[in-house]
């Protein structure tokens, strides 16, 4: 631990004495930690980072809830501000008073996942309300004793967590935990099964809350929607309604962003998509035309009346300039029953508003009553002068309440039926209150505290899921990688190594010059090329002569009619590697240095394009991945240097390694995608006690990458490969049991691999 200190800086090192920690684990990743906090957080927000980690630190839970915290706060943060920080340390905290400790790191550890499904500080909060309910009623419940141990369901709840907001809104998620407590409250074996989604009703309850169109899935597709059309751009900000049933909130928009449900279900033949389509159309539409106004010494009902004149002003404006938004927004109103207004015992201004606003926006829609039907008149009338303003409006809509008064209007029960206009925004944008109250003030503290920060030259960690295979399901974000180049040693290494294997090479040469492209063939119709495409020019110059217009396209270039292959060389640099290879005086890394050197000598011959990485890990949260080259880079003496200052130590976490150089492989434009893995043994790692579950998280691993046009391949240096190479790679592996032939063998397999 000295040595990491005396390398540490100045600023790491305050840090590090201020969370006043003792875990070797955690001091290991702690300077990749603050890195990536600086980087989000304010100077304020790392202060307040530390001295919640060091509260957790203080549990007396042990370094793993401590390490998830670090690993997981800053991007929680980021995302809805970083006051989140002391509610996440409060519930850990109260996780761990409550007897529900082992929750408290899937609580954690999933905290990002789900912060992304529920993108808003208000949305996160309603999930711990939530779950200090199912706590609550779930924690000591069985058999009439008194909170004597925790919730049997709440770890599995927490882990799947990430799973069911993919899925389900947040109110869909509430209702889904009120039936696995409401029927299995007393059956702990039972709850266990029904939170972590392997019981029938489960899942049938999962797929009956499974409903509408989530704006998390679509925000994306929505924002170009709005940049396209309306040339508009902001935070699309998701509410749920299923912690406030008595205000329901509608949509609105203010100068941080766009509020819109999570969710919209299908309404009639109109889609979840259209709907939201509907509502950014309305507000864009106000955006762009309405203005403010003074609202102090209007009522209610007048209030109500001005925006549905406006609502409607902008609302044609926009048909005009998009004539399809016409039919969404009829199919999207409601149809007012005009025999309604017959009531004597209701106020029915909004019922005389909507009758009032389908007629306007639906021409087929006849308002018997006379008044209204003359105000229908009348707004197209103002319409018509091409000068309509949001001042204009309001003056018509006053005229509209005081010609249809009621004395009923005055009374407690208001009409509803048939009369919100869904898609439409509460419209706070269109008021100045003189005398502003507590109530009229709305702000998004979360985003008001998001600032810009310097960019720093450590990368952060990278999150990458791992596959469960008892529960056959991802564990979301469960693995930190941290990625940086390998350190440097003189090159001096690897040309010795190349002098030393010149026969091989001369061998491998004559094998290269087979494999390399001849042919060439001819690219016609171009603009510019390498010479004159005389059959074309000829005919260009016959149109050319007869009044026609020619094609200009009388070049021709030539390309290599082969090769266009993308190699990602991953290789295993766990502890193992320094262990002397059989029958041999060098080292399984030694025999893998020259290896390497090899390959890269072959495949920069043959001109594909190819990285080189190296792997370990040290548990979930600590694997590291060292990029030795890079797939622009040339073999060079900076790669050299690299692979000269290879070096072995730690575990083996294939999964996450595969993944991350799936992520650079899958960028490469090439006909064919290889990954070569080359490793000493199987996948390992000493937080892990179940020998299969990093095997099958590989295997994962490999079908994912084959899902993306990846082949990957195993070159394994384990006589008793047998046992578990084919459990994760199939057939795609070959067993090298002398290693010391490993240099010989390996450009080889690789010319197979891509002859």
């Amino acid at each position: 631990m000295s040595e990491i200190i005396e390398e540490r800086s100045a600023a790491n090192i305050a840090y590090w004495e201020q969370l006043g920690c003792r875990f070797t684990d955690v001091d290991r990743i702690f300077d990749d930690c603050m890195a990536e906090a600086t980087r989000l957080l304010s100077k304020e927000g790392v202060q307040l980072y530390l001295e919640n980690a060091r509260m957790i630190g203080k549990m007396g839970r042990g370094s793993e809830p401590l390490l998830v915290y670090l690993e997981e706060a800053p991007v929680v943060a980021s995302l809805v501000g970083e006051s989140v920080l002391v509610e996440i340390k409060d519930f850990a905290i109260f996780l761990s008073q409550n007897t529900n400790f082992k929750a408290i790191v899937p609580f954690l550890q999933t905290l990002a996942a789900v912060t992304r499904r529920l993108p808003t500080l208000e949305q996160l909060r309603c999930y711990f309300k939530l779950l200090k309910q199912m706590l609550d009623q779930t924690t000591g419940s069985v058999h009439g004793h008194h909170k004597t141990f925790p919730s049997p369901g709440l770890p599995d709840l927490l882990k799947q967590a990430p799973k069911i907001l993919s899925v389900l809104s947040l109110e869909g998620l509430k209702q889904w935990v009120a039936y696995g407590v409401s029927y299995y409250s007393d059956h702990p074996e039972r709850q266990m099964e029904y939170f972590s989604l392997q019981s029938a009703d489960s899942k049938a309850v999962l797929q009956r809350e499974r409903h509408g169109t989530l704006l998390v899935d679509h925000d994306r597709k929505l924002d170009m929607y709005l940049r396209a059309l309306w040339q508009e751009s902001d935070y699309l900000i998701p509410y749920s309604v299923a912690f406030d049933e008595l205000r329901k909130p509608m949509p609105y928009f203010d100068s941080m962003g766009i509020r819109l449900p999570d969710v919209y279900d299908d309404f009639e033949d109109v889609k979840g998509i259209d709907r939201y389509r509907a509502a950014l159309a309305h507000m864009a539409a106000h955006r762009r035309w309405s203005q403010k106004m003074v609202v102090d010494n209007w009522s209610p009902p007048q209030r109500m009346a001005v925006e549905t004149f406006e609502d409607l002003r902008v609302e044609l404006l926009a048909i005009r300039q998009y004539p399809g938004l016409k039919k969404l927004f009829v199919a999207l109103h409601p149809l007012p029953d005009e025999q309604g207004l017959a009531l004597t015992d209701a106020s029915l201004v909004r019922l005389r508003l909507a009758l009032l606003s389908r007629a306007i926006l639906d021409e087929s829609f006849v308002v018997h009553n006379a008044v209204i039907a003359d105000f229908v008149q009348r707004f197209f009338a103002e319409m018509a002068t091409g000068i309509s303003s949001s001042a204009n409006m309001a003056s018509l809509a006053l005229l509209f309440i005081a010609k249809t008064r009621r004395q009923t209007d005055a009374l407690p029960f208001t009409y509803f039926d048939n009369t919100e206009v869904s898609y439409r925004d509460d419209n706070r944008h269109l008021w100045i209150y003189i005398e502003q109250g507590d109530d009229e003030e709305d702000t998004f503290e979360h985003l008001a505290e998001q600032k810009q920060k310097d960019e720093i030259e450590a990368l952060p960690p990278r999150h990458y899921h791992e596959w469960d295979y008892a529960n056959q399901s991802y564990r979301p974000d469960w693995v930190s990688l941290y990625e940086s180049a390998h350190p440097q040693a003189s090159p001096q290494a690897v040309e010795k190594i190349l002098e030393k294997h010149a026969a091989l090479a001369k061998r491998l040469k004559a094998i290269l010059e087979a494999l390399k492209p001849q042919q060439k063939v001819r690219v016609r119709y171009q603009e510019e090329g390498s010479e004159l495409d005389l059959d074309v020019a000829i005919r260009s110059l016959i149109d050319l002569k007869s009044g026609s217009q020619p094609d200009m396209r009388i070049n021709m270039s030539h390309k290599n009619d082969g090769r266009n292959i993308a190699v990602s060389l991953v290789l295993d640099l766990s502890q193992s590697l320094n262990e002397k290879a059989a029958g041999s005086e060098q080292t399984i890394l030694e025999l893998s240095q020259e290896a390497v050197t090899l390959l890269a000598w072959t495949i920069d011959k043959l001109d594909d394009k190819f990285a080189i990485a190296g792997f370990h890990s040290n548990t979930r949260h600590d694997v590291r991945f060292l990029h030795m080259k890079g797939y622009e880079e040339s073999f060079d003496a900076p790669v050299k240097s690299r692979i000269s200052a290879m070096q072995a130590g730690y575990s083996t976490r294939m999964g996450a390694a595969m993944r991350h150089a799936a992520h650079y492989l899958s960028a490469q434009k090439a006909d064919k995608k290889l990954m070569l893995v080359l490793t000493d043994g199987e996948p390992a790692d000493i937080d892990v006690s179940d020998q299969q579950l990093l095997i099958q998280d590989s295997h994962q691993a490999v079908k994912e990458l084959a899902a993306e046009g990846i082949y990957s391949y195993c070159i394994n240096l384990d006589s008793k490969a047998d046992a578990y190479v084919a459990d994760i790679f199939g057939k795609q592996y070959t067993i090298i049991d002398h290693v010391d032939r490993l240099p010989e063998k390996l450009p080889q397999i690789f010319m197979t691999l891509t002859k």
